[in-house]
Parts: structure tokens; C-alpha cells; sequence
């Protein structure tokens, strides 16, 4: 799956590195397919939370890279498409998530489970990766969040709150992110179409 994942990245030439977190084991000991795919990919060890492996990624980063771009291992099927239109709006200044509108009613429900709100779905997206930023903006958002003991489990939102705008470009469809068995299985059935 993660080899899936990085090879649209490692086909766009505008890509000057990839870095991947990896858990305290893997990255001991990384597939020997990963240690010789691309010069431009390394490996650091992840944290316990997502955004102790996104710092652990930022802190390695060239002095040259202007432009990060996070992405999740769970959605090996992002298009090279969708990354370069992320990498484009970044490099222009934006903060920008790949995201879909959401097409079902969504229910905010209580610890009872007894419906207490239905938002309006006209203002719900549903986030997905590549999430793109200028590197000073995310840099700043994930040391200002370490100053303040504040765990981001998402970036974009830790971006908004530490003060900076994001904004949501359409993403795709085939998009998803794997998490069961019933994902996978779509996941298969997308590949064999293409």
C-alpha cells in the first residue's frame, strides 16, 4: 500500500523530496524496497500521534523545500493530478485540503445517541490527503502547537487554529482512505479498473 502511495509522488519531477514516518520498528529496519526506490525519498521514525510524525518530517526537511504537502499511507489511490493541483495553490500562498462535498444528511448525535443537530450539509466537506501549505506557515502551526501541549491529529485544523486560513480544493472520488477490510476490497476493485 505505502508503494502505491508514493509513486505519484515520485512521478512528479516538481517533487524534490519525500519523506516518510515510519513506526520505531520499520524504520529500524526498512524494506529493502523502500531503502533503493527514489533518491529523493527518506524515512524518519513517526510518533505516537500524527503530528509528532509530521514535525518529525518537517525537522528533516531540505533548506530549499517552500512547499509541504501531507499525505496519508491509507490513500494509495491520490491521483498525480490532485497532488500537483494542491502543490500549484501552496506554492501560491495557499493553504489548501483536498476534500468532496458531503452528499448524505449528517446527524450530530449525544452520548444517548439522540439526535441534537442536522447540519447543513452545503457547508460540510469531507477532508481528504494531500493537504498542502507553504512550509513556514505549518512549521509555525506545529511549533506554536508543541509550545502549547496541543496534539494535531489534522493539520489543516491545527493550521486554522493556530490562526492561518485553509482552504478546500474539490478532491477525487477515488480518493478513499483504506481503514476496513470493505475498503480494501474497493481499493482492488478501483486498481483493476484503471
Amino acid at each position: 500500500m505505502l508503494h502505491l502511495t508514493l509513486a505519484p509522488f515520485i512521478a512528479e519531477p516538481r517533487i524534490v523530496q519525500i519523506v516518510v514516518a515510519l513506526d520505531a520498528g520499520t524504520a529500524a529496519a526498512p524494506p529493502s524496497w523502500l531503502t533503493t526506490l527514489d533518491a529523493r525519498v527518506c524515512r524518519v521514525t513517526g510518533g505516537v500521534e500524527r503530528g509528532d510524525s509530521v514535525r518529525a518530517g518537517l525537522e528533516v526537511l531540505h533548506e530549499d523545500v517552500d512547499v509541504v504537502l501531507v499525505h496519508d499511507a491509507a490513500r494509495p489511490l491520490v491521483s498525480r493530478q490532485l497532488i500537483v493541483r494542491t502543490m500549484e495553490a501552496a506554492a501560491r500562498g495557499q493553504c489548501v485540503i483536498a476534500a468532496l462535498p458531503v452528499t448524505d444528511t449528517i446527524q450530530e448525535v449525544d452520548g444517548a445517541q439522540r439526535v441534537v443537530a442536522t447540519p447543513d450539509r452545503r457547508r460540510l466537506w469531507m477532508a481528504q490527503t494531500p493537504q498542502a501549505f507553504p512550509r513556514a506557515v505549518l512549521t509555525a502551526a506545529h511549533a506554536w502547537a508543541a509550545s502549547h501541549g496541543i496534539a494535531a491529529t489534522d493539520d489543516a485544523a491545527l493550521v486554522v487554529r493556530f490562526g492561518a486560513s485553509v482552504h478546500v480544493m474539490e478532491g477525487e472520488r477515488d480518493n478513499i482512505k483504506i481503514t476496513t477490510e470493505t475498503d480494501l476490497a474497493f481499493a482492488e476493485y478501483l486498481l483493476a479498473r484503471r
